[in-house]
Order: C-alpha cells, then structure tokens, then sequence
C-alpha cells in the first residue's frame, strides 16, 4: 500500500533581527537570513503553509507580503520602524509577541520554529495558552560570547539567564552543530530535548566553476570570507602570509570596496599588512554580491576560516561546495563540517602564525592532495549538507514535537 502524503503543516518561523528579504553582508545580516530564507522556502515546496515573523524595519514596508519562493513573510510592528543593532532589541520583545499573541488566537499554527534567543521570547508569549510546541535554534549562544568577548560582548546583561530559560520552557532545540549540544547541556537544557540539525548550502549555486581557476603560473591565491569583525581572524591569515612565499590573500567582507576607508577593522587589517610586509600581496575585497560568490572561491587555491570561535560557520561548506579546500581553526561547527585530512585541515584557535603557515605551505605545495582534498569535501556537502536535508531533518523534528506531548504536562 502507497504511503500517504504527509498533511501539510502550518509553519511559524520567527526571526525577530534577521528577515529573510534582507540585503545579506550589514552588520546584523548574514547566515541566519539564509537559513530562515531556504527553510521557509524548502518547507513551502513541500506543501506546509510558511509564514515568516520578522520586524519591521522600515515604515514603507507592506504587513504581508508573499516571497516567489511561495511562503509569507510578515512585518511585526515592534519597537521604531527604523534599523536597531539587535542587541538593542530585547525592550520590543514583549510588543513582539502581543502581536504574535493577537495573530495566533484566532488561527494558530501546528509548530513555532523561533530563530536566535529574542524570537525564543516573543514566540513562547505568542502560544502561551494555545498549546503549540516551539522549537528553539539560537543560532549563536551567549555563553560562547560571553567566554570569548568579555567586556567586549555588547549582549544584554540578562541574555544568558534567558536563553537557559527557553531552553527550558519550548519543546525541543535544535542544535546546529555536536559543540552546540554541550553547551547547551551545560545551560540546563536536557540532552534528550536537544536534536542536531546542521545548516545547508544550495550545491548549485555553489559549485564548482572550472574557468575561475587561477593560471597555473600565477600565485597561489588563499581566500578568507566573512564578515569584517576581530574574531573571525583575518589577521592570523595576514601574519601566515609572511612565511608563505608566492601566495597572495584575498578577503571578502565587509561594505563595498569604496566604503571600506572607513571601517575600522579594514585599517586595522592594512596595518598588519604592512607590519608584517605583506600588503603587496593582500587585497581587501570589501562586499563580493553573493551571486559572484562561487566564481571567487573556485579560484582559490585553499580557503581559510581562522575565527576565534564560530557557531557553525557556513563558509567552510560554501568553499567545499565549490570543490576548494578549507583550512579552519577546530571551534565549533568546523569540527563538524571540515574533516581533519579529508576535506581539508584543522587548526588550533591559538596556533601562532608560523605553525599556521606551516599548514598552510604542507597544503597548497601539493596540488594533487588540494585536488583530493577539494573533491571530497563536495561529496560531504551532497551527503550532509543540502537544504533538502537540512529541511529533512527539521521536520522530522517538527512531526515529533507535534505527537508528543508538553515533558511537564504544563503549556509550552
């Protein structure tokens, strides 16, 4: 006998900073846009009915508008209709959630999927007597920051006591990566409500573009990607560069090349650049538009990615998509996605810049192993990472969050 097709399913994600219309590379747009963006649209494939909550940020924006990738997307009026750094955001939450509240009486949804700890509040306010399990994904937790900025974390002061808070009280949390899961752990969050899900790449988009290879006469080219922020560690990729002879460095991020005068980690950048005698052979890029994205890491030799700490980190599966190996530093969501010898290496987050060139020179003076190492880091992304699996995976979540009941008996 045939199957039945599963019912559709009526979605709520909530994702109060990063809406999924957003121009990607501003200071609070980038990964998690792109997740609640393909998982509205993966899930809308499939039949579910998919609203996006995001806020409005911009008075001119409609209440309601409906995506050509077939979900809703809907602009909560929370706080000033203007852009607020999302570390100032948690004083709209409670009018967030009143709206969310007021939507859901009449026509809740079957499952709430909040996106980063701010929607976690307002969307276990919205259901509060409704009976519709939530799912939390923090996409970044506070005690990580909390451990690796110190005084400079601009985080609420109260964020880490309310995250472990909706972990406690919303259904089941979707980890990301098998890091996030101690972390969690250690929060109070109890192992056997915590699922792992990791984050997707779209394997067409990013893939290999043949005629993008550098010449072979040329200089080895290293590629580092991401937002132009301290921890993500361009600056130990600057400092490698010294003892890597006939290597250049390219480094995507940031505003537009013309803008990037004046921010302050570009500077800081070109200072140790210069420091270090390199800056001939370093080139800031800025903003590289995400359709050109592809062509750039397939003409890198070798992709670095050296934060200080990263929660999942989806440059790594980007360059493996395009068949370019990745040389990561061993925090977070790179113990998972780079295989240590595989797809590419691992790093300690504190190894000096000679060890690290070190690394760096073993790699790109083998082209055959780089050409291996490329090869078999697009096979792991077809087998793990795909949004068509990352969508498998939150909806198995979804189906067992809808049959079982409250853990507590309680309303969550």
């Amino acid at each position: 006998m045939r199957n039945a097709t599963p019912a559709p399913v009526r979605v709520a994600l909530v994702s109060e900073h990063a809406s999924p219309l957003a121009e990607l590379g501003g200071p609070d747009a980038g990964g998690q846009n792109v997740y609640v963006a393909q998982l509205a649209e993966h899930l809308a494939r499939r039949g579910h009915a998919v609203t996006v909550y995001t806020r409005r940020d911009d008075p001119a924006l409609p209440g309601q508008v409906t995506t050509p990738g077939g979900y809703q997307v809907a602009h909560v009026p929370a706080g000033p209709p203007a852009p607020v750094p999302k570390d100032e955001l948690l004083a709209h939450m409670p009018e967030f959630g009143a709206f969310l509240a007021r939507r859901w009486r009449s026509g809740p949804p079957d499952v709430v999927h909040a996106h980063f700890w701010m929607s976690g509040t307002a969307a276990l306010a919205g259901v509060r007597g409704l009976g519709v399990p939530v799912v939390q994904t923090y996409h970044a937790l506070g005690t990580v920051k909390r451990r690796h900025q110190g005084a400079e974390d601009t985080s609420p002061p109260q964020r880490l006591a309310v995250e472990a808070a909706i972990g406690q009280e919303c259904r089941r949390v979707l980890a990301t990566c098998a890091d996030e899961v101690a972390e969690l752990a250690a929060m109070g969050v109890p192992r056997e409500r915590i699922s792992v899900v990791p984050c997707g790449v779209d394997p067409v988009h990013f893939s290999p573009i043949e005629d993008a290879r550098r010449p072979a006469s040329g200089p080895r080219r290293l590629l580092a990607v991401g937002r132009l922020v301290r921890r993500k560690g361009f600056d130990r990729a600057v400092r490698a560069l010294a003892e890597v002879p006939d290597a250049e460095l390219l480094v995507a991020g940031g505003p537009e090349a013309a803008l990037l005068f004046a921010e302050p980690e570009a500077e800081r950048l070109r200072k140790v650049a210069e420091e270090y005698g390199v800056q001939d052979r370093v080139t800031l890029l800025g903003a590289v538009p995400h359709t050109q994205m592809p062509r750039l890491m397939s003409g890198a030799d070798l992709v670095l990615s050296l934060p200080d700490y990263e929660p999942f980190g989806i440059v790594p599966i980007e360059a493996m998509a395009c068949r370019t190996p990745v040389l990561a530093t061993a925090v977070g969501g790179h113990l998972d996605t780079v295989v240590d010898g595989v797809t590419g290496a691992l790093v300690p987050p504190d190894d000096d810049s000679h060890a690290l060139a070190g690394v760096i020179r073993g790699l790109i003076d083998d082209p055959e192993r780089l050409e291996r190492l490329g090869a078999a880091g697009r096979e792991r992304v077809l087998t793990h990472y795909t949004w068509d699996r990352v969508t498998d995976g939150v909806a198995r979540v979804y189906s067992a969050v809808r049959a079982a009941p409250s853990l507590s008996g309680a309303v969550r």
